[in-house]
């Protein structure tokens, strides 16, 4: 399921904006397109490695068209990224495999980069997946800089060049030529040394986006004619904290920006997803008033800032500007149409580790006995999909445990990550008979390793809340249909744990926490929190096998003690071990959850792919209602 949010309606309502008031011109004007992408996470191709079959949704071979044709349409042109370029897909995982790095010394997402010409980049939180070592080789082989202002050494010293100054020549609209100074800084997620602890603890550490800001745009304004800022980094109104993971409008407001390059969420800007949000035009596509763009994930859109130049004083400055992304494709219903060609320098570019994949990802490892798939992972406590993720890593990580903990309950949490937010395409669908690499790729999308935490019954029941603000809250005196799912929440929140516990969820109360914490102290969600049959007490411990993102993130665990495995193996690779130990696999399926009873009949509707409709239906309370759009299928669930 997704959010009750249109993708293509995001993409077709930035793509004609309204320019930016123009000023008056006392010499020569000069305009300049700016391009962007990011979160491209190693999709190069217009391939879907997880089904093994063509997607003309995703692929910077797609972007290379439009680029080279926005470039064609423009005197003057840049072209930036904006980080999560080396993982994300089978094809960055089959790269990081030892022995697998390229003879060339070049990673193959960077090699299609070095195609196209880009102007420079910056780091994405997902670059630090594999380990800095092949961070290190992947930047070494490009032929365009980097920069990063608050990536930092542990002693404190940039990793990277925190700024760049290009110098380009331009022409301007009565033909004469400038050459002006381009300012770059670059900002990534400082949480990224929790997310990634393994491999960056004493050797990086992070800085507060606005802080490293405000610490080197001074200089760099001082010498640069135009200042861009990439910044790998989402667009959220919440009061400023300190180290927010969501910055960009924050860094908006940091003098000496002429424009922002926002990404991270995997959204679209401008759009209506930002609609509403205070010191955002989500129409005009600015930030505090700063010319900005996102252009959503996996190469499936471009950015683009047009700007106009003009002499006012002896400066260079912004006298107007549009804002726009560019999709690669269209959706209409059931049916994807391409809107760019491939670009035949990229597709040779990586086609050697494309080929490979390909084989790679095709091996088969074992045998299904029954059908696996996610169709039910938000609306019902019994789905599959988690349930094998949570087998094996109970299977996994249970003997690996410190001796002093065995004996304590030991559980399993697992989040759906392919559920139908992207495109209804975008769910693990399995059938019984043979499993193949690709298909634990399908399973767990992400380069994560196992951990292990130990918490007591009160904070398994927090982490348990903060699973269940991904629920609209239901009204029971409301007769008209509501929506299940509150929209834009990440479906990767939802936590299910297994190895013996149940519980219930009430849709009456609000979400006990909201996307910045704690949004409703009184409020909770959770009741008949039980193990094996009997109520969960708060000083009750448990150990919860994870993965290292959620151990090292904060919000679950306080005291690093109580992190008690740090596993050196990938979710993935246990599944593949799991998958041979066990062939022919069957999957059990208990009911861990359920939604609490209501006290009167309420209808909650969304959205799932039409495949769904066997699994849904056979509940026995859901209802198919008809074509949603955009190749979607709307559903309705009788809940009591």
């Amino acid at each position: 399921m997704r959010p009750d949010l249109s993708r293509r309606a995001l993409l077709q309502a930035a793509a004609l904006l309204p320019a930016a008031p123009a000023l008056a011109a006392d010499g020569p004007v000069i305009k300049l397109r700016l391009l962007e992408t990011s979160d491209l996470h190693s999709f190069v191709e217009d391939y879907d490695y997880f089904r093994d079959q063509p997607d003309e949704s995703v692929g910077l071979t797609k972007i290379a068209t439009l680029a080279a044709a926005a470039r064609a349409g423009a005197r003057n042109s840049m072209l930036f990224d904006n980080g999560d370029i080396i993982q994300g897909n089978p094809l960055a995982d089959y790269v990081a495999q030892p022995g697998n790095f390229p003879a060339d010394g070049i990673h193959p997402t960077i090699r299609a980069m070095n195609t196209m010409g880009y102007d420079a980049a910056t780091l994405g939180n997902h670059e630090f997946n594999y380990g800095l070592d092949l961070l290190r080789k992947s930047l070494a082989g490009a032929n365009f800089p980097f920069c990063s202002a608050n990536y930092l050494h542990e002693d404190g010293t940039p990793c990277l060049p925190p700024t760049l100054l290009l110098t380009r020549r331009f022409t301007a609209e009565d033909g004469s030529r400038h050459t002006l100074k381009i300012g770059v800084i670059g900002f990534l997620p400082p949480q990224i040394t929790h997310w990634d602890r393994d491999h960056l603890a004493g050797q990086a550490r992070s800085r507060d986006i606005v802080e490293a800001a405000a610490a080197y745009l001074p200089a760099l304004r001082a010498e640069a004619d135009l200042v861009i800022a990439l910044s790998h980094s989402g667009i959220s109104a919440a009061p400023r904290q300190g180290g927010e993971e969501n910055a960009s409008l924050h860094l908006a407001t940091v003098p000496g920006i002429d424009v922002i390059f926002t990404g991270h969420s995997h959204r679209t800007f401008p759009g209506p997803d930002y609609a509403g949000l205070d010191g955002v035009d989500a129409t005009l596509g600015t930030l505090h008033g700063i010319p900005a763009v996102m252009p959503g994930f996996w190469g499936g859109e471009l950015g683009q800032i047009d700007l106009t130049l003009t002499q006012a004083g002896g400066k260079w400055v912004v006298s107007d500007f549009t804002c726009a992304t560019l999709p690669i494709a269209e959706r209409q219903d059931h049916t994807v149409t391409s809107l760019a060609a491939n670009n035949a320098a990229v597709d040779k570019a990586v086609a050697p580790e494309h080929q490979k994949t390909l084989a790679w990802i095709r091996e088969p490892i074992g045998q299904l006995a029954q059908p696996v798939n996610s169709y039910l992972a938000l609306v019902n406590g019994a789905d599959s999909s988690l349930a094998l993720v949570n087998a094996a890593q109970l299977w996994y990580a249970t003997p690996l445990l410190p001796a002093a903990l065995r004996g304590l309950p030991v559980l399993s949490a697992a989040a759906p990550f392919k559920e139908g937010y992207q495109s209804p395409e975008n769910y693990v669908d399995l059938p019984a008979g043979g499993i193949a690499i690709k298909d634990v790729a399908d399973l767990y999308s992400y380069p994560n390793t196992v951990a292990a935490v130990r918490v007591n019954g009160a904070a398994l029941r927090e982490w348990l809340e903060r699973s269940a603000g991904i629920f609209s809250r239901i009204d029971p005196a409301n007769p008209a249909p509501q929506a299940l799912l509150r929209p834009r929440v990440p479906s990767y929140i939802f936590d299910v744990m297994a190895g013996g516990v149940t519980y219930e969820i009430d849709l009456t109360q609000p979400a006990r926490y909201g996307a910045h914490g704690l949004a409703h102290p009184a409020a909770r969600r959770i009741v008949n929190l039980r193990y094996q049959g009997e109520m969960v007490t708060d000083d009750q411990v448990f150990v919860v096998v994870t993965n290292n993102y959620r151990a090292e993130s904060g919000g679950i665990v306080r005291d690093p003690a109580d992190i008690v495995l740090h596993a050196p193996d990938k979710t993935q690779d246990v599944l593949v071990r799991y998958i041979l130990a066990q062939s022919p696999l069957r999957v059990a399926t208990p009911e861990i959850w359920r939604f609490a009873p209501l006290g009167a009949p309420v209808t909650a509707i969304f959205e799932s792919a039409p495949e769904a409709a066997k699994a849904l239906l056979a509940l026995g309370n859901i209802s198919l209602q008809g074509d949603a759009g955009d190749g979607y299928a709307s559903y309705a669930m009788q809940l009591s």
